[in-house]
Protein backbone atom coordinates (compact mmCIF):
# COMPACT_ATOMS: atom_id res chain seq x y z
CA UNK A 1 0.00 0.00 0.00
CA UNK A 2 2.84 2.55 1.03
CA UNK A 3 6.39 1.76 0.29
CA UNK A 4 9.38 3.77 0.34
CA UNK A 5 12.44 2.86 -0.51
CA UNK A 6 15.66 4.65 0.71
CA UNK A 7 14.28 8.09 0.37
CA UNK A 8 16.09 11.02 1.06
CA UNK A 9 14.80 14.57 0.29
CA UNK A 10 17.41 17.79 0.67
CA UNK A 11 16.33 21.28 0.36
CA UNK A 12 19.39 22.88 0.38
CA UNK A 13 23.31 21.06 0.97
CA UNK A 14 23.15 23.54 3.65
CA UNK A 15 20.73 22.42 5.59
CA UNK A 16 21.56 19.05 4.88
CA UNK A 17 18.71 16.18 4.35
CA UNK A 18 15.25 16.15 5.86
CA UNK A 19 14.64 13.07 5.55
CA UNK A 20 17.54 10.51 4.89
CA UNK A 21 17.50 7.13 3.20
CA UNK A 22 14.19 6.06 5.09
CA UNK A 23 12.56 2.86 4.05
CA UNK A 24 8.75 2.18 5.60
CA UNK A 25 6.52 -0.13 4.34
CA UNK A 26 2.90 0.07 5.29
CA UNK A 27 0.08 -2.60 4.73
CA UNK A 28 -3.38 -2.35 3.35
CA UNK A 29 -5.54 -1.39 6.24
CA UNK A 30 -2.91 -0.79 8.96
CA UNK A 31 -3.17 1.67 11.29
CA UNK A 32 0.32 3.32 11.93
CA UNK A 33 1.40 6.29 14.03
CA UNK A 34 4.54 8.99 12.58
CA UNK A 35 6.03 10.67 15.97
CA UNK A 36 9.42 12.85 16.10
CA UNK A 37 9.59 16.48 17.27
CA UNK A 38 9.92 19.46 15.08
CA UNK A 39 11.95 19.21 12.94
CA UNK A 40 12.38 15.32 12.27
CA UNK A 41 10.98 15.10 9.17
CA UNK A 42 7.23 14.42 9.48
CA UNK A 43 6.01 17.47 7.34
CA UNK A 44 8.46 16.18 4.59
CA UNK A 45 7.20 12.88 5.14
CA UNK A 46 3.62 13.73 4.35
CA UNK A 47 4.67 15.87 1.69
CA UNK A 48 6.34 13.15 -0.36
CA UNK A 49 3.68 10.94 0.13
CA UNK A 50 0.93 13.29 -1.45
CA UNK A 51 3.55 14.45 -4.45
CA UNK A 52 3.69 17.99 -3.29
CA UNK A 53 7.62 17.16 -3.06
CA UNK A 54 9.89 14.74 -5.10
CA UNK A 55 12.16 12.92 -3.13
CA UNK A 56 15.74 13.86 -4.23
CA UNK A 57 16.69 10.32 -4.74
CA UNK A 58 15.18 6.26 -3.60
CA UNK A 59 11.69 5.11 -4.60
CA UNK A 60 7.55 5.75 -3.50
CA UNK A 61 4.81 3.60 -4.41
CA UNK A 62 1.69 4.21 -2.88
CA UNK A 63 -1.24 2.02 -3.77
CA UNK A 64 0.64 -0.01 -6.79
CA UNK A 65 1.35 3.80 -8.27
CA UNK A 66 5.80 4.45 -9.00
CA UNK A 67 6.18 7.89 -8.13
CA UNK A 68 9.17 7.66 -10.74
CA UNK A 69 6.53 7.10 -13.48
CA UNK A 70 3.77 9.65 -12.23
CA UNK A 71 2.69 12.05 -14.87
CA UNK A 72 1.82 15.60 -13.67
CA UNK A 73 -1.79 15.29 -15.15
CA UNK A 74 -2.57 11.88 -13.34
CA UNK A 75 -1.48 13.57 -9.82
CA UNK A 76 -5.08 14.69 -9.40
CA UNK A 77 -6.18 10.91 -9.64
CA UNK A 78 -3.37 9.56 -7.22
CA UNK A 79 -4.52 12.46 -4.62
CA UNK A 80 -8.36 11.05 -4.57
CA UNK A 81 -6.34 8.33 -3.19
CA UNK A 82 -4.93 9.81 -0.61
CA UNK A 83 -7.30 11.60 2.05
CA UNK A 84 -5.68 14.25 4.41
CA UNK A 85 -6.80 16.28 7.15
CA UNK A 86 -4.90 18.39 8.81
CA UNK A 87 -4.51 20.30 12.42
CA UNK A 88 -6.47 23.39 11.12
CA UNK A 89 -9.52 21.74 9.89
CA UNK A 90 -9.55 23.99 6.73
CA UNK A 91 -13.16 23.98 6.54
CA UNK A 92 -15.02 26.93 3.93
CA UNK A 93 -17.14 29.32 7.01
CA UNK A 94 -19.60 30.22 3.86
CA UNK A 95 -20.78 26.77 3.94
CA UNK A 96 -22.52 24.53 6.51
CA UNK A 97 -21.57 20.69 7.30
CA UNK A 98 -23.16 18.90 4.14
CA UNK A 99 -21.74 21.67 1.90
CA UNK A 100 -18.73 21.23 3.15
CA UNK A 101 -18.17 17.49 2.76
CA UNK A 102 -20.10 17.61 -0.15
CA UNK A 103 -17.75 20.29 -2.36
CA UNK A 104 -14.90 17.52 -2.19
CA UNK A 105 -17.60 15.67 -4.29
CA UNK A 106 -18.44 18.90 -6.47
CA UNK A 107 -14.95 19.06 -7.42
CA UNK A 108 -14.46 15.80 -9.05
CA UNK A 109 -17.86 16.23 -11.09
CA UNK A 110 -19.83 14.10 -9.10
CA UNK A 111 -23.76 13.99 -9.88
CA UNK A 112 -26.21 15.62 -7.22
CA UNK A 113 -27.78 12.14 -6.86
CA UNK A 114 -24.50 10.52 -5.86
CA UNK A 115 -24.05 13.53 -3.15
CA UNK A 116 -26.92 13.52 -1.83
CA UNK A 117 -26.19 9.70 -1.08
CA UNK A 118 -23.56 9.86 -0.35
CA UNK A 119 -22.64 13.11 2.30
CA UNK A 120 -25.16 11.64 4.90
CA UNK A 121 -23.45 8.02 4.79
CA UNK A 122 -20.40 10.14 5.52
CA UNK A 123 -21.30 12.29 8.33
CA UNK A 124 -23.03 9.30 10.24
CA UNK A 125 -20.05 6.94 10.01
CA UNK A 126 -18.11 10.90 11.65
CA UNK A 127 -20.69 10.91 14.54
CA UNK A 128 -22.38 13.98 12.54
CA UNK A 129 -25.77 13.07 12.14
CA UNK A 130 -28.24 15.60 12.25
CA UNK A 131 -25.34 18.28 12.22
CA UNK A 132 -25.72 18.76 8.19
CA UNK A 133 -27.07 22.57 8.44
CA UNK A 134 -24.55 23.80 11.22
CA UNK A 135 -22.31 26.27 10.15
CA UNK A 136 -18.44 25.64 10.92
CA UNK A 137 -18.56 28.66 13.24
CA UNK A 138 -21.55 26.89 15.00
CA UNK A 139 -19.53 23.98 15.85
CA UNK A 140 -17.23 22.53 18.58
CA UNK A 141 -13.27 21.69 17.54
CA UNK A 142 -13.88 18.11 17.93
CA UNK A 143 -17.35 18.36 15.47
CA UNK A 144 -15.28 20.65 12.89
CA UNK A 145 -12.60 18.32 12.84
CA UNK A 146 -14.92 15.20 12.49
CA UNK A 147 -16.63 17.71 9.18
CA UNK A 148 -12.54 17.60 7.56
CA UNK A 149 -12.12 13.93 8.18
CA UNK A 150 -15.55 13.51 6.60
CA UNK A 151 -14.67 15.36 3.91
CA UNK A 152 -11.46 13.49 3.41
CA UNK A 153 -13.19 10.04 3.22
CA UNK A 154 -16.13 11.25 0.99
CA UNK A 155 -14.00 10.25 -1.94
CA UNK A 156 -13.74 6.79 -0.43
CA UNK A 157 -9.88 7.11 -0.36
CA UNK A 158 -7.69 4.09 -0.03
CA UNK A 159 -5.37 6.03 2.12
CA UNK A 160 -5.98 8.59 4.80
CA UNK A 161 -3.04 10.75 6.49
CA UNK A 162 -4.07 12.87 9.38
CA UNK A 163 -1.20 15.51 10.51
CA UNK A 164 -1.65 16.64 14.17
CA UNK A 165 -5.20 16.36 14.01
CA UNK A 166 -6.13 16.47 17.16
CA UNK A 167 -3.06 19.46 18.29
CA UNK A 168 -5.82 22.21 18.69
CA UNK A 169 -8.30 20.08 20.44
CA UNK A 170 -9.20 19.12 24.33
CA UNK A 171 -8.72 15.78 25.42
CA UNK A 172 -12.26 14.62 24.94
CA UNK A 173 -13.00 16.32 21.83
CA UNK A 174 -9.03 14.69 21.06
CA UNK A 175 -10.26 11.03 21.55
CA UNK A 176 -13.98 11.83 19.51
CA UNK A 177 -11.53 11.86 16.53
CA UNK A 178 -9.11 9.21 17.38
CA UNK A 179 -12.44 7.23 17.79
CA UNK A 180 -13.35 8.25 14.14
CA UNK A 181 -10.06 7.53 12.72
CA UNK A 182 -10.15 3.92 14.35
CA UNK A 183 -13.16 3.39 13.12
CA UNK A 184 -12.25 4.56 9.62
CA UNK A 185 -9.72 1.75 9.86
CA UNK A 186 -12.01 -0.99 10.86
CA UNK A 187 -14.07 0.06 7.51
CA UNK A 188 -10.95 -0.98 5.72
CA UNK A 189 -9.06 2.26 5.09
CA UNK A 190 -4.73 2.68 5.83
CA UNK A 191 -3.98 5.10 8.19
CA UNK A 192 -1.43 7.19 8.93
CA UNK A 193 -1.28 9.45 11.84
CA UNK A 194 0.88 12.19 13.15
CA UNK A 195 1.10 13.51 16.93
CA UNK A 196 3.29 14.97 19.42
CA UNK A 197 0.42 13.70 22.05
CA UNK A 198 2.25 11.00 24.46
CA UNK A 199 -1.44 9.25 26.09
CA UNK A 200 -2.73 8.67 22.70
CA UNK A 201 0.57 6.82 21.37
CA UNK A 202 0.38 4.65 24.18
CA UNK A 203 -3.79 4.16 24.21
CA UNK A 204 -3.63 3.32 21.12
CA UNK A 205 -1.55 0.15 20.80
CA UNK A 206 -0.72 0.66 17.24
CA UNK A 207 2.31 0.49 14.95
CA UNK A 208 4.82 3.38 15.68
CA UNK A 209 7.33 4.78 13.46
CA UNK A 210 9.69 7.49 15.24
CA UNK A 211 11.66 9.85 13.05
CA UNK A 212 14.78 11.97 14.36
CA UNK A 213 16.85 14.05 12.39
CA UNK A 214 15.75 12.50 8.80
CA UNK A 215 15.95 8.89 10.01
CA UNK A 216 13.59 6.10 11.31
CA UNK A 217 15.26 5.57 14.56
CA UNK A 218 12.66 2.49 15.71
CA UNK A 219 9.37 1.01 13.97
CA UNK A 220 7.99 -1.21 16.24
CA UNK A 221 4.59 -2.26 17.94
CA UNK A 222 3.63 0.45 20.48
CA UNK A 223 4.59 -0.34 24.06
CA UNK A 224 4.73 2.67 26.64
CA UNK A 225 6.71 5.39 24.47
CA UNK A 226 7.96 9.06 24.95
CA UNK A 227 8.13 11.41 22.28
Amino acid sequence: MILLDRVTKTYSKAMGPALNRISIHVEPKEFVIVVGQSGAGKTTLLRLLTREERPTSGKIIIGGIDYDKLKDKDIPMLRRKIGVVFQDFKLLPNKNVFENVAFALELVGASRKEIKNTVPKVLDIVNLKGKEKNMPQELSGGERQRVAIARAIVRQPKILIADEPTGNLDPKHAWDVIRVLEKINRYGTTVLLTTHNVEIVNKLKRRVVSLKSGRVISDRANSNYRI
